[in-house]
C-alpha cells in the first residue's frame, strides 16, 4: 500500500471485511446485469491524503474534489468506481445503473446524497451483511484499471442425480401406467423400448416423469 498522499490505493484488501464483501457483491451483480467495464479507482485513503485532497481548491490550486475532512475511505469502508471504454470515465448513465443495484444491496451510493452528489462513491457500515436473497456465487474479479473487465468465476459442480427405480405402489397403478405408455408407443410418440423397461421393472422415476411430460406435450400440439 502506498503511503504517498498523491497516490491512490486501489487494493480491495485494504478495506474492512464488510466493505470487501459488499464491493465484490456489487461487482458481481453489475456483471450479471451486463456492466463489466467498471473498475476501482480508490479504496483506503489515509487521513493525511484526505487532508491533502481537502486542501485542493482551498489552500492548494485546483478544483475542489472533496467537501469533508472525515471520509469513510479513511475508515476503510468506502470505495470509488470509474467506467472504462467505450463510455466516458464517469458516465452518468452507467453510474446510475450501478447506484440502483447498490440500493438493492443495502450499499450507500453517493449519487443519492443531497447537495454533495458523488456518483462514483460507494460505502457501507461496518455492520453491513449480505441481504437476504443474495450471495457471492463464485470468485469475483474486481478490476483496478480500465484495461480489465469484471469477471465472475463459478466452479462447475456436477450434481449427482440419484437414479431410483419407479415403484408403482399398486398393481392397478402399474397396469394404468403400462397402458398409458403402450398407447403412446402406438401413436409413435415414444419408442417401444420404454414400455419394455417399464414392464421389466428397470424404469427410473425421473425417466418416467420425462416420458409423461413428452407425451403430454406431443398430444397437445
Amino acid at each position: 500500500m502506498s503511503t504517498s498522499v498523491t497516490t491512490t490505493c486501489r487494493d480491495l484488501a485494504e478495506l474492512l471485511t464488510a466493505a470487501q464483501t459488499a464491493c465484490r457483491l456489487l461487482f458481481q451483480e453489475c456483471y450479471k446485469a451486463g456492466i463489466k467495464n467498471i473498475f476501482i479507482t480508490e479504496t483506503y485513503r489515509s487521513q493525511e491524503r484526505q487532508k491533502y485532497l481537502y486542501a485542493q481548491g482551498r489552500t492548494r490550486p485546483g478544483q475542489i474534489v472533496t467537501w469533508t475532512l472525515k471520509s469513510n475511505h479513511s475508515g476503510r469502508l468506502a470505495w470509488d468506481i470509474a467506467v472504462g471504454p467505450p463510455q466516458t470515465l464517469y458516465d452518468v448513465t452507467t453510474l446510475n445503473r450501478i447506484g440502483a443495484i447498490a440500493r438493492k444491496l443495502g450499499i450507500t451510493w453517493g449519487g443519492d446524497w443531497i447537495g454533495n452528489i458523488d456518483r462514483p462513491h460507494f460505502e457501507v457500515r461496518s455492520t453491513w451483511v449480505i441481504p437476504k436473497g443474495y450471495k457471492l456465487e463464485g470468485q469475483v474479479i474486481v478490476p483496478s484499471n480500465s484495461k480489465m473487465k469484471v469477471q465472475l468465476i463459478v466452479e462447475d459442480k456436477k450434481e449427482e442425480i440419484k437414479m431410483t427405480k419407479w415403484n408403482p405402489g399398486s398393481p392397478a397403478m402399474k397396469t394404468e401406467t403400462e397402458n398409458f405408455i403402450a398407447q403412446a408407443v402406438k401413436e409413435g410418440i415414444v419408442q417401444a423400448s420404454h414400455l419394455k423397461d417399464l414392464q421389466n421393472g428397470v424404469m427410473t422415476t425421473d425417466r418416467l416423469v420425462g416420458l409423461y411430460i413428452t407425451i403430454q406435450q406431443r398430444r397437445s400440439k
